[in-house]
């Protein structure tokens, strides 16, 4: 299994995801999600099969997602608009991201992360 972390290194979960990740012996390609974002198509995929809203995917704690108004602009917005909004500035991607190519976890829950591992 090929696992890809998109993380922020000031990003206390990351931390916690990559310690976590590295103290259970679990081999992962982590990709500095502001240097290395997932492109449109690879949001795109992630979001469709995850299985979460599309905003699930935001940082809402972000100050540019204030900046931006996004939170008005997803009440009305299109998936395409919000997919863009997304790839035009990573920052407002919600992090860490873990996937498998088929299994995607946003944040950090241990239990998810173990069932990952497991299957």
């Amino acid at each position: 299994m090929s696992l890809t972390l998109y993380w922020h290194p000031q990003c206390q979960t990351c931390r916690k995801v990559k310690k976590w990740l590295d103290e259970h012996e679990v081999s992962y390609t982590a990709k500095q999600i502001v240097n290395d974002p997932p492109t449109r198509e690879e949001l795109l995929d992630m979001y469709q099969k995850s299985g979460l809203e599309l905003k699930s995917f935001f940082n809402t704690h972000h100050k540019r997602y204030r900046e931006l108004g996004i939170k008005d602009k997803t009440k009305k917005a299109t998936e395409n608009e919000l997919l863009d909004l997304l790839a035009s500035n990573a920052r407002i991607i919600k992090k860490p991201i873990l996937t498998d190519g088929q299994i995607v976890i946003i944040g950090f829950k241990e239990q998810d992360f173990i069932k990952l591992l497991s299957e």
